[in-house]
Order: C-alpha cells, then structure tokens, then sequence
C-alpha cells in the first residue's frame, strides 16, 4: 500500500503518525514536509474533499493569525489559497492513501485508512 504523509518534523503529533506509517510491512510511504514543500490550492482542496472536510476543518488556529484574518469564515478558495501561500496555516499531518485521506488528530486515526 502507498501512503503519503504531509508532515511537519516539529509537531508531536505528526511524529507519532510518521512512526505508525514507519512500523508497518508492505507500506511504500512517502514524506513530504509540507513546510518546505507546501501543496497546491487545487491538491489541498483534494485532499479536503477525499477526507471529508472542509478547507475551515483543515485550518491550523494555534499559533497562527487565521483566526485574525478571518479565515475561519471565509470562503473554501480564499482559506485555500492562505494554505497554499503560507503553509503554515494547514493542521497537520494529513495523510493520504488508497483508501482515503485523513487528517490524523489524533494519530490513530491514520489506523482508519490503512
């Protein structure tokens, strides 16, 4: 199975998703730390729809000025194109695989679609 984990090496959380990913036989994963290598608008919108939420769902308060922009009540474009520029702003670590994409809050979740 492939697994591709948008992953940011700082947070706990998603280091504890990478570690599940890591200790399973037969998973071909691939890491992309999203802060150096930040994803589309149009991949991030994907990534939202295939996991069932929304970009507002998807949107890193703590830590951030989403809040003070107004983001969290903006329209799916706008919160998009904000991921996409400053990606920082994006809640991690979402995970993608075959079976769907999750955004692993918390870790076990990446369980769901392995």
């Amino acid at each position: 199975m492939k697994a591709t984990i948008w992953h940011n090496p700082a947070c706990g959380t998603s280091r504890k998703t990478l570690a599940i990913l890591e200790s399973l036989s037969g998973v071909e994963l691939t890491v992309v730390e999203y802060l150096k290598e930040p994803p589309t608008a149009r991949k991030l919108a994907q990534l939202y729809r295939d996991a069932g939420i929304t970009p507002q769902q998807g949107l890193r308060l703590r830590g951030t000025d989403a809040a003070e922009r107004g983001l969290p009540d903006a329209d799916d474009a706008t919160v998009l194109a904000a991921m996409a520029e400053q990606p920082i702003l994006i809640e991690r670590p979402l995970v993608e695989t075959e079976k769907g994409v999750r955004l692993c809050r918390p870790q076990d979740i990446v369980l769901e679609i392995l």
